[in-house]
Order: structure tokens, then sequence, then C-alpha cells
């Protein structure tokens, strides 16, 4: 796995890159710019970008900007993003041009390195993460939610929280101690009530969740 890290903080980067290589993967390369970072992915053609969400030179989105242009400029890219806070509106932009192979965490998420480096794995396999905080602080503000997510049931919320972290159906099942039928059964619920056909050209797992995101707060 050949990894790229874009991060203004030098003392994070290059902590970063030694937790990093004492796991024997490969940091090709780190930036603490998002030109930096573009010329790195162009010159070094990585499989999983990290990448702060707070960039030079304003220190506002520039992060998710570079992490969608990387993206375009090598499809198939996986990219981590990480945030110091709770920022509903960059992981909505992230997340709304495809979620495969994508993963937001909060920084914090760095120190508990098992959770961390299961993230990053499971994001550079092509799966998604959001980190377990942002999912719980979305569902905190969300009492006003549009119709069609007020529709659900407190059991099928909380399978689509689950699905929002990045949980497969074996791995809610047994978060949620029932049996994978049931989590079948509710997600197929869940699609249901959303409206989401299995005609549909999204993945529906991607589009629910992002229903869930962006529902009003």
């Amino acid at each position: 796995m050949r990894i790229v890290i874009a991060e203004d903080d030098a003392l994070l980067r290059e902590g970063l890159a030694l937790l990093l290589r004492a796991e024997d993967l490969d940091v090709v390369a780190t930036a603490g710019t998002p030109g930096e970072f573009l010329t790195a992915v162009d010159e070094h053609a990585p499989d999983v970008a990290i990448v702060d969400v707070r960039m030079p030179p304003t220190h506002t989105d520039e992060g998710i900007v570079a992490a969608v242009e990387a993206r375009r400029r090598r499809p198939g890219l996986a990219v981590l993003v990480l945030s110091a806070y709770v920022e509903q509106a960059f992981a909505t932009e992230l997340f709304s041009v495809g979620a495969v192979g994508l993963g937001y965490l909060l920084k914090e998420r760095v120190g508990r390195v098992e959770e961390f480096l299961a993230a990053l794995h499971r994001v550079a396999d092509g799966g998604s993460v959001i980190d377990p905080e942002v999912v719980a602080q979305l569902l905190a503000r969300n009492r006003r939610a549009d119709t069609a997510l007020a529709e659900l049931s407190p059991r099928e919320r909380e399978v689509l929280g689950l699905m929002a972290e990045g949980l497969g159906n074996s791995a809610i099942a047994e978060r949620l101690f029932v049996t994978d039928g049931a989590v079948h059964k509710h997600i197929r619920s869940i699609f249901a009530k959303l409206g989401l056909s299995p005609d549909d050209s999204a993945d529906r797992r991607v589009t629910a969740v992002l229903r869930y995101l962006e529902g009003p707060r």
C-alpha cells in the first residue's frame, strides 16, 4: 500500500508517517500544502491519500478540494480525510462524489491506533468509513429530519447510523446482537421508506447514508 500524507501540522504529519512505517506501510511522500500534495499524487501514484480538511492558505476546505481533485486525476485513489472537528458540510461534500474508497475521521481517532489502521485498510480496500463520533453528533442534531427519514423506526435509524460508520451487515448484526437476516430486513425497509429501488444506478447504501447525513438539523 503506497500512501501520501497531506497535513500542514509538521508534528502530526511526521508522526503519522512514523506510525504507518512502523506498520510496514509504504509512505511514499508527505506534503504540507494542497499544491505539494497534488504534485506528490502525480509523481508517486499512491494507492491511498491521508488528507487534512483544513490546509493553507485559508485553512477552510482546501483539503477537501484537493482530495476531490486528486481523485479526478487518479481515479480509484482511496482517500482518508482527517478533521479536528465534526464538520457536516465537508463530510457530505466529500461523499457526494461517491463513497467507494473514502473515509472521514476525526484526528483524535489517530491516537486509537488499531481503529485508525482498521479504517485505513477498509478505505484502501474500497470501503467507506465515517467516524462514529461524527455519526453520533449528526444523529443528535437530526431531530427534525425530512419526511422520509422521520418514517424510519428507532431500530432502522440505528442500523442506518451503523451503515454510515461503514459497517457491513454482519458487523451491524454483531453490534446489535441480532441475526444477519434481521439486519437485511431492516435495510430493505430503510431502502423502501427512502424510495431507493433496486434499479437505482447509485449504490443504495451510499445514497441512504447521504440522505441521513444531509437531513435538516
